[in-house]
């Protein structure tokens, strides 16, 4: 408290005791000892009136006893039901949360993990992944700068994510693997990868690539066989020693016929192999008839077109073909969607026969485009361009409609370039992606759809956006939410199929380890987006007649349901409308390939590393109790005191309220008690 203050309170007291005396005893009727209490309370409501004005504000300092936190972190994953572990980890932990003497000197806290990374409310060990680097990210940004080690419960086998040994090294706290399994090496075969596309075109050959790994000490001899029904496609005989444990087949097979094909894999097993889940791998293919060709007319070398061609030819049922304007002119019929990049005056021939052809486009402007030339050459859309460049970011329309977008938190994406001006469309049109400037909505569209005249446009105002494909990448370590978000643009524009009011989106077949999510869009009698509207998906089971139904979440602009609790099979399904006669029906399949059942025996050693790396320890799950022991005789983990200061203003003391209210009832209550009132 300051000496002003101070001041203030001592003039507030001889304030109050001056005006207290001036009524209760120059001039107060009262004798005796009434007198003397009507001054003593009126005195007490002054000045305490008077100090809520002055408001003086107080220090207080709290302490706190803090105890050094304990994160348990367990792997839920269904590879610790494969390796016979799941009864030693639930065993190991509820002895964890019934030490006493953990939990006195500990803060203790329970966490698990698959895909995700959450609180431990109940362990399945029926996860389909395991992503370890991400559990260690988490529990990082949790305990980050605090004292705390982690008990980390696992087999060491990660299915998903970056390499956790290497981002362990980054880990600010001790770590210590609990180690579920053995070390213990099995004869065993397996299929260690299979890669091979997810579409193929009729009549053409398609690769597959198979990666085989043995694990044993003598040599053997096997065969690796692909049947597709009852038919054998593909064999080979393979040869394994000591020293030479894996093979790489690369092999062709023909697409013959429209449709999904399905094939199963398998290396034949050895009589003693312990497990022989992992011989055997089942992969489909899309045949289709036509490709979706997508050609982009551009004088211009700029990475944005590098990230346009990854991120459509990720999809292999499309294409791309890049093409200056001399040498589109003439192969435009070739093609579904014309892009056109930064055009100027070079285009007129281009945009001439895309008048005569019809062909729906996707316009790309930034500084490098002619608007003078562009505002001219169509009617669709006016830019007011200036000489001024601007920096530009987008946030998502939620109220688009016109096919179902997710947001990938575009609004965190790197601005984009483009020429400063505002930008009017004059046609049937939905913005989907806002501009904004510094969080501000500046009222122009960065990224609109266009429908008139049979055709599909679409106007893209910026440049750079390569920067967001490798953002993308940086935030998920993946660029599968850029590269779908182009996708389902191209997907619309390069059809003019007329839409129908229940748009339903799903994949002809799912692995069962991946989510499998199906999408739709509702729309009322004028085609706009209904988000009023109750969908409902039914599935059935066609092999077992087992028939399930769904209730569809919205979510923005469409509605979606997650079908991961669906065993593998083939399935129909009917997405209705509530109250409506309106209905979409469909097929798809479910293959079985459960990756945690792949592994023999715990990752010991990359779990020795990592503890090695935070100056941790690694212990078996048959010696976890050594690990309670060095826990809790570890002097470094020790209780922190804390000292919390605060201010505080003397108006937010309730009780000064509370005795100026007394003490104004007890005056009323005396003076009328004696009759004075």
């Amino acid at each position: 408290m300051s000496t002003e203050t101070i001041i203030y309170i001592i003039f507030a007291g001889l304030v109050s005791l001056a005006l207290a005396g001036f009524m209760y005893g120059f001039r107060s009727k009262q004798k005796g000892t009434l007198r003397w209490v009507f001054f003593a309370l009126r005195f007490v409501v002054l000045f305490a009136i008077l100090l809520l004005i002055i408001n003086p504000k107080f220090k207080s300092e709290t302490y706190t006893i803090e105890k050094p936190k304990l994160p348990i972190i367990v792997d839920n994953s269904y590879s610790i039901n494969e390796l016979s572990q799941s009864e030693n980890a639930l065993e190991f932990i509820n002895s964890l949360k019934e030490n006493e003497d953990l939990i006195e000197k500990f803060d203790v806290s329970f966490y698990s993990f698959g895909s995700d990374f959450g609180n431990e409310d109940s362990l399945s060990f029926d996860e389909k992944n395991t992503n370890i680097s991400r559990a260690l990210s988490e529990a990082n940004e949790l305990f980050r700068n605090q004292n705390a080690p982690t008990i980390l419960i696992t087999d060491g086998n990660q299915t998903l994510g970056s390499d956790y040994e290497f981002s362990s090294a980054t880990y600010g706290n001790k770590i210590y693997p609990v180690i579920l399994g053995d070390s213990l090496k099995y004869t065993d075969l397996k299929i260690e990868q299979l890669n091979t596309n997810r579409y193929a075109f009729l009549k053409n050959q398609f690769p597959v690539e198979v990666i085989l790994t043995y694990s044993g000490l003598e040599a053997i001899n096997s065969e690796f066989i692909v049947t597709q029904g009852a038919a054998t496609v593909y064999r080979t005989s393979v040869n394994f020693s000591e020293n030479e444990t894996s093979k790489t087949i690369n092999f062709t097979l023909n697409a013959s016929s429209v449709g999904l094909q399905k094939y199963t894999a398998q290396i034949v097993p050895l009589a003693n192999e312990k497990n022989k889940t992992n011989n055997n791998k089942q992969f489909a293919v899309e045949v289709i008839d036509q490709a979706t060709n997508v050609l982009v007319v551009s004088k211009l070398v700029h990475p944005d077109l590098g990230a346009l061609k990854k991120a459509i030819t990720s999809n292999e049922q499309r294409t791309f073909t890049v093409k200056n304007p001399s040498e589109a002119t003439s192969v435009l019929n070739d093609y579904q969607l014309i892009m056109l990049y930064q055009p100027d005056r070079s285009f007129a021939s281009v945009y001439s026969e895309i008048s005569k052809l019809n062909k729906n486009t996707l316009v790309f402007s930034g500084l490098q485009t002619d608007w003078n030339f562009l505002n001219k050459i169509q009617k669709s859309y006016l830019k007011e361009a200036s000489s001024q460049n601007d920096d530009v970011q987008a946030v998502l329309n939620t109220n688009y409609g016109t096919f179902a977008i997710e947001d990938i938190g575009f609004s965190n994406y790197p601005p984009l370039h483009t020429e400063f001006g505002a930008l009017s469309i004059s046609v049937t049109h939905e913005v989907m992606l806002k501009q904004t400037v510094n969080g501000i909505e500046t009222g122009n569209p960065l990224l609109a759809t266009l429908e008139a005249n049979g055709r599909r446009d679409a106007i893209w105002d910026g440049e750079g956006f390569w920067r967001w494909r490798a953002h993308n990448f940086m935030e998920q370590e993946s660029f599968q939410n850029f590269d779908d978000f182009i996708g389902n643009l191209v997907q619309y524009l390069a059809s003019n199929k007329r839409r129908g009011r229940l748009e339903v989106s799903a994949e002809t077949f799912y692995y069962n380890n991946t989510p499998i999510k199906i999408s739709a869009q509702y729309f009322d009698k004028n085609y706009v987006f209904d988000n009023r509207a109750s969908l409902e998906i039914s599935v059935k089971n066609i092999e077992t007649n087992v028939q399930t139904v769904f209730p569809m979440l919205l979510k923005n602009n469409y509605f979606e349901v997650d079908l991961n609790s669906l065993p593998a099979g083939e399935y129909s399904y009917t997405v209705n409308v509530r109250g409506e006669e309106i209905a979409s029906s469909g097929n798809f399949s479910i293959l079985d390939f459960n990756v945690e059942q792949q592994f023999l025996n715990a990752n010991v050693e990359k779990l020795q590393r990592v503890a090695a790396k935070t100056n941790g320890n690694a212990y078996f799950i048959n010696e976890a109790n050594k690990l309670v022991d060095t826990l809790l005789a570890d002097e470094s983990f020790k209780n922190v005191e804390k000292a919390e200061q605060k201010v505080v203003p003397l108006i937010d003391w309730k009780y000064l309220l509370a005795l100026i209210v007394l003490a104004l009832s007890a005056e009323w209550f005396i003076r009328k008690y004696n009759g004075l009132i």
